[in-house]
């Protein structure tokens, strides 16, 4: 699902890119009325992708909130980064966040932290 509206913000944010060009181009004095045009479609696709945008926030904040909302966290260790798998097998319901992740930069991490319902 995150993929299908990356690819819609992608696909509407460049139809939106072309449309600017157009305008740039165009000449206000001959072409009134397709300027026009251009701009209320612009004016749509801009609503459109800002939408699209607060969707995808919004599920982002969302597993965010269920993350901080879990009993136990703390940072990741460098020795226990260097062996992640046997940290996971180790502790049930581990999910590790990273700081340069959408989630990691939304959360506004500094380290690599790990987010569990039992102490590790």
């Amino acid at each position: 699902m995150k993929e299908i509206e990356k690819a819609q913000i992608k696909l509407l944010s460049d139809r939106l890119d072309l449309i600017r060009r157009q305008m740039a181009s165009m000449q206000l004095t001959s072409e009134v009325e397709k300027h026009a045009e251009l701009e209320k479609e612009k004016a749509t696709l801009e609503i459109e992708i800002a939408r699209l945008k607060a969707v995808r926030n919004k599920k982002l904040s969302k597993e965010a909130q269920k993350l901080v909302d879990m009993p136990f966290k703390r940072p990741i260790t460098k020795k226990e980064q260097a062996d992640l798998g046997k940290l996971k097998k180790s502790v049930r319901g581990l999910t590790i966040v990273h700081p340069m992740t959408a989630l990691g930069r939304e959360m506004e991490l500094d380290v690599m932290t790990g987010f569990s319902k039992a102490d590790f």
